[in-house]
């Protein structure tokens, strides 16, 4: 009598809390992109001239994105930290430091004095704070979407589990307008003291985002792992994840080239593409990419649930090869400079085609692994991947404009490169999941 009553319990409270704990994991989620996509929006704009000063413009934008870089070498190791006490303590409080973590940071960088004033002090204190940023949205990412997979039904994973996805084109679009609206001031002012005003009001979303993590529950599918794997030595999650799970590693991070490569050549690169060599307006190229993210809201949950009806790999596979296809048309549409097609050429590739592969992208991945390892396995596969697929893209692309005199060409094909690789890891993974 007292075990029926307690499962049903537990099922009552399941289903009446698992849209509460999406809500929370995609609030959380679009605080952390935003802090950790504001950076990577200035980067090329502001930081290459006030903390990374060069005679050669390529050359302080090299040193500026590299700093961008670091953040996704850093994320690793913070998928690894938090991702083995995700995996032994829980989700929840792993949820609540990174956010914590990714804020106070932020805010830092928006206060740091630039190299004028404090000389190569500046630099050094930028590249530990862009550190700890990658610490913080590396364990948070696989928390956020882990707690929406685990509390969903298992014909609803795709679905729910793109749901915290969205976080990432919300904080872009958060990023990018914000900016947006600050480059109308004065240049002066806002070099001086406007795109600070970015970073320091993170500390309200930070409050705000601790709060509402702070009041929902753990993982029921972790919470009966948990109690599953005491009676016996799992051993260290990263260990035991290398040990069990190796192909699914290696195919895992293949098929996550393409999103990594695609996203920060549009939503990155892009921005300095169409300043310096399409020669269009700053605010322009920035509402653009706005409006690319805003539209990615939409199609995000969209194919988040084609894949609960198609299947991820596939669903996945397909997003790969039209993300091949598309970047040559795009690019040439913006390069013509006109508004209009310069519009089309970011918004339907970014905002439309994309999602297709980061819908079900989170999902596709926790399917991976099982529970007791899931955490420190999501976040393994997407954020050590990073490191090549996210972190140097703008500056491979700003490379092989300079190699090509400043022609994009080989900038596509490299995008193309990473498309059919990861389209390949997918339809693997699919074969394996029938085999």
């Amino acid at each position: 009598m007292t075990d029926m009553t307690a499962g049903v319990g537990m099922a009552d409270v399941r289903e009446r809390d698992v849209r509460k704990v999406v809500f929370a994991s995609l609030v959380g989620s679009t605080i952390e992109w935003y802090d950790f996509f504001l950076y990577g929006v200035v980067a090329g704009i502001v930081f290459n001239k006030l903390y990374f000063p060069a005679d050669d413009p390529t050359v302080s934008t090299l040193l500026a994105y590299a700093t961008f870089a670091v953040g996704f070498v850093a994320r690793p190791l913070g998928g690894l930290i938090f991702g083995h006490f995700g995996d032994r303590i829980g989700r929840k409080t792993m949820l609540v430091i990174t956010l914590l973590m990714m804020g106070g940071a932020t805010v830092a960088i928006g206060l740091l004095p630039t190299y004028d004033s404090i000389g190569i002090l500046a630099p050094i204190l930028l590249l530990v704070l862009r550190v700890l940023q990658g610490i913080g949205i590396g364990g948070e990412w696989g928390g956020a979407v882990l707690m929406a997979y685990e509390f969903a039904p298992k014909d609803k994973r795709g679905f729910f589990a793109s749901i915290p996805q969205m976080g990432l084109s919300l904080g872009l679009f958060m990023a990018s307008g914000v900016m947006a609206l600050l480059t109308l001031m004065p240049d002066e002012a806002f070099m001086a003291w406007g795109w600070r005003s970015a970073f320091i009001a993170s500390i309200i979303l930070v409050i705000l985002g601790t709060w509402i993590r702070s009041n929902i529950g753990e993982s029921p599918e972790f919470e009966k792992a948990r109690a599953e794997s005491r009676a016996r030595d799992q051993g260290l999650p990263f260990v035991q994840m290398l040990n069990r799970y190796p192909a699914n590693v290696m195919l895992g991070m293949g098929a996550r080239y393409i999103d990594g490569v695609f996203f920060n050549v549009f939503a990155v690169f892009s921005i300095l593409y169409l300043t310096r060599y399409v020669g269009l307006e700053r605010s322009f190229a920035l509402w653009t990419v706005c409006g690319a993210a805003l539209v990615m809201v939409i199609f995000i949950p969209l194919f988040g649930r084609v894949s609960d009806f198609v299947g991820r790999p596939k669903t996945y596979a397909v997003g790969s090869a039209l993300l091949a296809l598309s970047v040559f048309p795009a690019f040439a549409l913006m390069s013509t400079g006109n508004p209009v097609l310069v519009i089309l050429g970011l918004v339907l590739p970014f905002g439309v085609i994309y999602p297709i592969c980061y819908g079900p992208e989170a999902a596709l991945f926790a399917d991976l692994f099982d529970p007791t390892v899931r955490y420190t396995g999501v976040s393994f596969v997407y954020q050590f991947s990073g490191i090549f697929a996210s972190g140097i893209t703008p500056m491979i692309a700003t490379a092989l404009m300079a190699a090509n005199g400043n022609d994009p060409f080989w900038l596509c094909a490299y995008v193309v490169f990473a498309g059919l690789v990861s389209m390949v890891c997918a339809i693997l993974i699919d074969r394996r999941n029938r085999a």
